[in-house]
C-alpha cells in the first residue's frame, strides 16, 4: 500500500511545482503564536477580582446627616429669617410661626392664673383640714369624739388631695401648651446650611410635624455607601481596599489592575450591613483610607453625591477570571479557605 501511495505522489508533478503560499504560512504562524501567547497570558497574568457597587456620599453620624426642620405647633408662617442655601450659625432664627388664634396666649395665661389661684385656695383648705384631722384624733383619745367623725375627716382630706392633684395636672398641661406656643421661632441647631425651604407665606397653614426646611450641618464626617450584589457580599469584609470614583471627577479605571487606575480615590470598607435591602443588595460603608490622598473637599463632593466603587478582593490568574465571569460563579473566597 505504501508503494501505491508513492507511485501516486510521483505522478502528481503539479503539486510539487506549487508549494504552500507564504501568506498561509505567516497566518498559521501568527495564529499559533497568538494561541500560545494567549494561553501564557491567561495562566501567568495576575488579575485582582473586584466587587462593583454604586452609591452616594453619606455619614455614619446621624447628627451630621440632612435634618428636617419641623413645625412644633400648628399655625401660619409669619416670617422667614433665612434664604435658600444660606449659611447660618447655631441659634440663629430660621422661621417664625404665628397661631391662627391671636388671643390664644392671653387665654392660656388667664387659665394658668386662675388655676394657680384655685390651687392656692385649695392648699389653704387642705392645710385647715389636716389640722382639723389632728385635732379630731386628739379628741378621740380623750373620748370626746367618735371614730366615725375621724374617718369622715380623713375621707374629706383624701378628696382634697385628689382635687389638688387634678389641678396640678391641669396646670402642667397649660404650662406645656404655653411653652410650645412660645417656641414658634425655629432656631438653627448648629452651624450649617439651610435648604429646601417650604414655599409658605401668611396664607399657608402648617400642621405640627410639617417639614418647613432642611438643614445640613458643617464639618460632616463623610462616608460612602455602596450597594453591592448579594453574590459578592459574603466576600466584602471590613478592611478591604476600595477604589472610588466621584461624580464630576474623570477616571481611567482598570478593574483588575488597580495600580494602573488614574483619578480614583482610596477607601477602606468600614462595615457591611447584615440585612439586604428590598432588591436583595447589601450596603457597604466605606471610609477614607489612612496615609492616602484625601477625598475631594466637601464643597466639591457633598452629601448625596453619586459614587462608583470597586472593592478589591483576591488575586487570581486572568484565565480563571474569564472562566468565572462566563459561568457567573462567585469570586474566590480565600478568607474562608484560610479559616
Amino acid at each position: 500500500m505504501t508503494q501505491v501511495h508513492q507511485q501516486f505522489a510521483a505522478r502528481m508533478q503539479t503539486l510539487k511545482r506549487y508549494g504552500v503560499p507564504s501568506s498561509l504560512r505567516v497566518t498559521a504562524w501568527l495564529l499559533g503564536s497568538g494561541i500560545v501567547i494567549s494561553v501564557l497570558l491567561m495562566v501567568f497574568t495576575p488579575w485582582i477580582q473586584t466587587a462593583y457597587g454604586e452609591g452616594e456620599i453619606s455619614t455614619r453620624n446621624p447628627n451630621q446627616r440632612i435634618q428636617a426642620i419641623s413645625a412644633l405647633v400648628p399655625g401660619q408662617v409669619d416670617k422667614w429669617h433665612v434664604r435658600e442655601g444660606e449659611h447660618v450659625t447655631a441659634g440663629a432664627p430660621l422661621v417664625t410661626l404665628v397661631d391662627t388664634d391671636p388671643e390664644l396666649l392671653d387665654r392660656l395665661n388667664a387659665q394658668i392664673v386662675a388655676a394657680e389661684q384655685q390651687r392656692t385656695a385649695l392648699s389653704a383648705v387642705l392645710e385647715t383640714e389636716q389640722k382639723n384631722l389632728e385635732r379630731q384624733r386628739r379628741l378621740l383619745k380623750e373620748g370626746l369624739t367618735s371614730q366615725r367623725e375621724v374617718e369622715r375627716n380623713q375621707i374629706r382630706l383624701d378628696e382634697l388631695r385628689a382635687d389638688l392633684a387634678k389641678i396640678d395636672t391641669e396646670l402642667n398641661k397649660l404650662r406645656v401648651t404655653r411653652a410650645r406656643q412660645s417656641l414658634q421661632t425655629k432656631l438653627a441647631p448648629q452651624n450649617g446650611t439651610v435648604m429646601g425651604l417650604l414655599p409658605a407665606g401668611n396664607a399657608t397653614h402648617v400642621k405640627a410635624g410639617d417639614i418647613l426646611a432642611q438643614f445640613i450641618p458643617d464639618g460632616v464626617e463623610r462616608s460612602v455607601v455602596l450597594s453591592i450584589s448579594g453574590l459578592d457580599a459574603s466576600l466584602v469584609i471590613p478592611g478591604r481596599e476600595v477604589r472610588l470614583q466621584f461624580d464630576g471627577w474623570p477616571v481611567f479605571q482598570f478593574s483588575g489592575w488597580p495600580d494602573m487606575a488614574i483619578g480614583t480615590f482610596a477607601g477602606v470598607v468600614d462595615f457591611v450591613e447584615p440585612v439586604a435591602g428590598p432588591t436583595g443588595r447589601f450596603n457597604a460603608w466605606v471610609k477614607p483610607a489612612v496615609n492616602s490622598p484625601d477625598w475631594p473637599e466637601a464643597g466639591s463632593v457633598r452629601l448625596g453625591s453619586r459614587v462608583r466603587g470597586w472593592i478589591l478582593l483576591e488575586e487570581v490568574p486572568l484565565g480563571y477570571e474569564l472562566w468565572r465571569q462566563l459561568n457567573n460563579f462567585p469570586p474566590v473566597n480565600k478568607v474562608l479557605e484560610r479559616q
